[in-house]
């Protein structure tokens, strides 16, 4: 296996690092497209979301310089990044993209909303062709695992997750949530679980502004609200109680000066925003405001971990599950390895014993047909007596970290012209091709 990973999350890095590697929606497929053509790269994609950043990668030669992209794409000093970044090769890759689709690595273990990230994340890079054999194998699988640990286990069965800490927080501000107003800044998929949550728990109305005017009004419709034009934003928001952004812009669109005019229009009625934006749209110079009360993704974390423990048995169970799909992961990789060095020997033996029968026919003359039998039957059982000490070997040799060394002593002692890669990657590609059919 020749996988290499490389990232932050949210326990690795603070919020100022991982706003620096954010990478826009719209940028994704272009910066796949980098990833996949960096040197020593073969395929490549990355999972950018409020809560991390990682390239997920196979490599040529089981190696590449993936902090030198980083510091490279993303104009970063080695001094700044490097102290927070983690590095994770082969089964370890392997284990780490298993534990994210599962929700074993996130903020709220069992969160649903991981998953669906992660399969975007591949479909992106699918679509450019970064991701077109290996990394197929690998996150099919990887969806295939996260499923069987939600089926399997409790892991996901709590209700705690990003949104309803955001309420509980909202509740201990305002006491009750009944008859007020929240205000959607950004039509994103946790804004709306957020809102979700605080409308179930007796929020009045709710209002929606979204730079693609079209998204905000399907989003108002969902929760009988008003949409806003994204150039009234700071016109209306004076009027909720509770803000929830998420817009993905590259710089606060809430600062100190806003927070101010709200204030004074609210006659100093405290406001509540909840910011899920990496980078972040709430400057922290608003949460220094009396009546301004903001929260950023990692103070929702910290308000996560006391749901951490109820989850800590289920989350055991799911790792047991896991550190079985990784042996079973690496032993059909390294199966996939010998299979072409295989056949290519099949097929090297088969064309030198058909060349010998065509000289032998050639000397013998006419044979009958009991002569020909006899002929194949004996050249064959030859052939198979060559050839069983060296694919026995090939197959033992797949489950062993040997298995690399043994497929090129076969190679070069029966010069077989064979490329593995092009074999497992058309086989991973169909299998992928089946899956994406499927889901």
């Amino acid at each position: 296996m020749r996988y290499q990973l490389i990232g932050v999350n949210h326990k690795s890095a603070p919020l100022e690092v991982r706003e620096r590697l954010a990478i826009p929606e719209s940028r994704l497929p272009d910066c796949c497209r980098d990833l996949a053509a960096y040197p020593g790269i073969e395929e490549g994609m990355i999972i950018s979301t409020c809560n991390r950043v990682e390239m997920i990668t196979h490599t040529t030669n089981g190696s590449a310089d993936l902090r030198a992209f980083l510091h490279e794409h993303f104009q970063l000093k080695a001094e700044d990044l490097d102290p927070h970044l983690y590095e994770f090769r082969e089964k370890d890759a392997v284990r780490h993209v298993f534990r994210v689709a599962a929700s074993l690595d996130s903020m709220v273990v069992g969160e649903a909303q991981i998953l669906g990230q992660v399969k975007e994340a591949y479909a992106t890079a699918r679509a450019v062709g970064a991701v077109h054999g290996q990394l197929d194998q690998l996150f099919t699988r990887a969806f295939a695992v996260a499923k069987r640990v939600r089926t399997e286990t409790a892991v996901g069965s709590s209700s705690v997750s990003i949104a309803s800490v955001a309420v509980e927080l909202a509740k201990k501000i305002f006491g009750t949530l009944q008859g007020k107003n929240v205000f959607i800044v950004g039509a994103g998929k946790m804004s709306e679980l957020a809102a979700r949550h605080l409308m179930a728990h007796g929020c009045a109305s709710i209002f929606v502004a979204n730079r693609t005017y079209e998204r905000a009004i399907g989003l108002a419709q969902r929760f009988n609200g008003q949409a806003i034009k994204f150039d009234d934003l700071y016109n209306f928001c004076d009027r909720a109680d509770i803000v929830i952004t998420s817009t993905g812009a590259p710089h606060a669109i809430f600062r100190r000066e806003h927070g101010e005019q709200f204030l004074s229009r609210r006659k100093n009625k405290p406001m509540f925003f909840i910011d899920i934006a990496v980078p972040r749209d709430v400057a922290p110079e608003m949460a220094k405001l009396d009546g301004i009360f903001a929260y950023d993704i990692d103070d929702l974390q910290q308000a996560v971990s006391s749901h951490v423990a109820d989850r800590r048995a289920e989350a055991e169970r799911a790792e047991a599950i896991i550190a079985g799909e990784v042996e079973k992961f690496e032993a059909r990789v390294h199966t996939l390895d010998v299979v072409p060095t295989i056949v290519s020997l099949q097929d090297h033996l088969e064309t030198i014993r058909q060349a010998e029968i065509d000289r032998v026919r050639g000397r013998m003359g006419h044979m009958s047909p009991e002569q020909e039998m006899a002929l194949e039957a004996l050249t064959r059982g030859i052939i198979n007596k060559v050839m069983h000490t060296p694919i026995t070997t090939l197959k033992s040799a797949a489950k062993e970290s040997e298995a690399t060394t043994v497929i090129d002593v076969v190679r070069r002692l029966f010069n077989l012209q064979v490329k593995p890669k092009d074999a497992a990657d058309r086989l991973a590609k169909k299998e992928g091709d089946e899956v994406g059919t499927r889901q």
